[in-house]
Parts: C-alpha cells; structure tokens; sequence
C-alpha cells in the first residue's frame, strides 16, 4: 500500500473504497449475529465470516494505526478514521478484536522488546492467538496488588503457583498475560507481568456460570507452571507500572465503545412503540418513558461525541489517560440504564428466560439486562475509577480519617 502519510486522505479513501468492495462479503453487512460470532469464544469460525477475518488480517487493518513491521496496518489516526467510515458505509465491521486487541497488544506495543513484539503481535494482528487476563484472585480484586500468585525464580525460568479468577475466556484462551509476585517483601514492587501458554501441564480452568446463563469468566489454577526468563514483560519487579497502563487501555475500549458504528440496530424509542403503542402524533404513547428514553438517548450521543474528541485529542503514540475511566463509568451508566428501559417497556415479555412465548431480541434482552450488571465492577469497579477521577484528574486531595 502506498505510504499516504497523511497528506492525501481523499486518495487513500478511494484505494480503501475499492479494496473493501472488493473483500468484504455482502452476506455480513451489518450482521449483528456474524459480528457477535466472531468476538466470542469456543465458537469455529468458518464460510465468509472467516473469509472477511482472513483478508483484515492479511492487510492490517484489524488494528489499522498498529506498525505495519509487525503486521498492524502502518495506518495513520486520520486514516484510520477514513477506514472506518468507508467500512461504515458499506455496512462493513471489524473481525478482530478481544483482549489482545484491545488490552495487551498496545500494553507490548510501549513495554515490550522488539523479540517480543515480533513474536507476538502478529499473531494477534491476525487473530490467530486468543489471550485472557490473569489479574484478580479471590483475595484481591480490588486491591488487586496484595495479589498472592508467586512466581520462583529457577534459573532459566519461573516456577508459577497460584489462583486467579474472573479469567475472562480463560477457557478458550491460547496465552494469558499474568502478575505474579516476583517480591515477598514488597506489595506494589513486588510485582512481575509474565506471559505464558494456558495449553501446558499445570494450568487448569473451571468456568464459573453466571446469573445471565452463560460462563464468560473462569477460576484459573497454576500449578508449578514453567515460564521462560524471556516471557518477562517490562522490568523484575515493575508489573504494577506495566498493569496500570493496561488497565488503561482496557478502560478506553469499555469506554470507547459507544461511538463504534457496527451493525443497524432500531433506536430505543422505535422498538418501544411496538410494545407501548402510538399516540395521535406518531410519538411514543407514555409521555414519562419517553422523556427517559430521549435523555438516555442524548447522554448516549454526548459519549460518542466525547469519545471522537478523546480520540482526535491524542497526539502521537501517548495511549489512553486517566480520562479513560471518566468514560468507563459513563459508558456503563449509559449502557445499564438503556438495558433497565428496555425491559420497563417490554413489561412481562421483557422476563423471558426461555420458550416460544418471547422472541429471540426479548430473551437476549433479559440476559443483557442482566449481564451488563458486571460492568460496574469489571476493569475496575465504579468506586476505584472515582478515587482515579478525584486523585488524577481533580487533584482531590486523600481523605483523612478524623480522631
């Protein structure tokens, strides 16, 4: 591809214009269900879906802005945009994402060796390595660095012991990215960011089911699991500093993602009609859910419209701030009060857990109602994204316990 730079957005809008016309398969425009497919895991992906996954990754262009030296698209943030919006138009969407996407891919991008970044990101460019997230332990979740997971060093490689839990796909995963407690005497520089391999002996799984049905996170087991000296991520001791800035990024894409575009969906005041009916002028019959539902709508597009100003904020490779979890907890707030109006306008149809009597969009709203609970807490609870708020971005001072 020819290196634009830039400098000509309008000619490299018509080589992406033609490149995605000519790639990406019809049958998957604004398919939320193919969409959905190919982020989940324990799911074979195959037929166009595939196809689509295959060519984005040949290209780069599941992580556009990533150096194409080590298979990202070489993109530039402008270009980028320009790519998304032309995908937008034809109904087109990203096939490549999950946690090393999103989470440990730009983590190794600014810690990692250049042996590191070689080995690695291309295959998360290309989708075909799954990681998941060893962080919390059932005695730290969110005073994450009294984590107990410990990590002996035997020479040539670590000697991992432990548990972690709400493993996020754990089950499906090919790598983990993992602290460790390298120090006994030392909380937060105590604390070593290893990768490793959850197919080898010593690394058990239990997927823990939730309320909503289903088993997206997982308890995790080390047993005397052996890790290579090179698989340290950043300095002995200097995790903690390497897990904020992940954390980070983590946040920015829980954040981030009310202002993706992705498939057609009806808006929140058009499905209420089916259920709530019509007055004389064509609006929603009930005056009060209608009001909530129009100021969720505008809390929705003040996001989206925060977010694009984040991103065109960002100069250079300077990453997500402590702005992401302002966005974080807006995005959840947003998200959980659109999921409790959904099921206030479906009334009895929106208790649905099974049967012919509901609709598929009724029972998956029930479960999303419920799923989407966990994003008060997940990538840091609601509470810990305040102390970062009043700390980091207001300059609060600490609170005194008074005598």
């Amino acid at each position: 591809m020819a290196d634009f730079g830039g400098a000509d957005l309008d000619a490299f809008r018509a080589q992406a214009r033609e490149w995605l016309e000519a790639n990406f398969p019809k049958s998957l425009a604004g398919n939320e269900e193919a969409q959905a497919q190919a982020m989940a895991g324990g799911v074979k992906i195959e037929g166009d879906l595939a196809l689509w996954r295959d060519r984005m990754g040949e290209k780069g262009w599941g992580v556009p802005t990533w150096p194409a030296q080590y298979g990202g698209g070489g993109l530039s943030r402008e270009e980028a945009r320009v790519l998304q919006q032309e995908m937008a138009r034809i109904g087109a969407w990203n096939p490549i994402g999950g946690m090393g996407v999103g989470m440990f891919g730009p983590t190794l991008l600014e810690y990692g060796t250049e042996e590191q970044k070689k080995k690695y990101i291309p295959d998360i460019a290309t989708a075909k390595v799954r990681w998941c997230q060893g962080f919390s332990e059932p005695g730290a979740g969110s005073d994450l660095a009294s984590l107990q997971t410990k990590a002996e060093d035997k020479g040539d490689h670590w000697l991992v012991n432990g548990q972690k839990i709400w493993t996020s796909g754990g089950q499906w995963a090919d790598m983990i990215f993992c602290l460790v407690r390298t120090d006994q005497t030392k909380k937060h520089e105590g604390i070593s960011f290893v990768v490793f391999s959850m197919h080898q002996p010593g690394v058990e799984v239990r997927p823990i089911r939730l309320i909503a049905g289903s088993s997206p996170f997982c308890e995790t087991f080390f047993t005397d699991v052996k890790v290579p000296k090179e698989n340290l991520i950043g300095p002995l001791n200097g995790g903690w500093t390497v897990a904020k800035r992940l954390l980070q990024h983590e946040r920015s894409g829980m954040g981030g993602r009310a202002g993706e575009g992705g498939g057609k969906r009806d808006a929140l005041g058009v499905i209420a009609k089916k259920y709530v009916g019509e007055d004389e002028q064509g609006r929603l019959a009930d005056l009060d859910l209608r009001t909530r539902i129009i100021q969720n709508d505008m809390d929705l597009k003040a996001l989206q419209q925060t977010v694009r100003r984040a991103a065109l904020e960002a100069k250079g490779n300077a990453g997500p701030s402590a702005t992401t979890s302002i966005m974080k907890n807006a995005n959840m707030k947003v998200a959980q009060e659109r999921a409790e109006l959904t099921l206030e306008f479906m009334g009895h149809q929106g208790l649905g857990w099974e049967g012919e009597a509901f609709t598929a969009e009724e029972l998956a709203a029930v479960r999303g109602w419920l799923a989407g609970k966990a994003g008060s807490i997940y990538g840091g609870s609601n509470e810990v994204q305040n102390n970062i708020i009043s700390k980091r971005i207001l300059g609060l001072p600490e609170a005194t316990q008074s005598k």
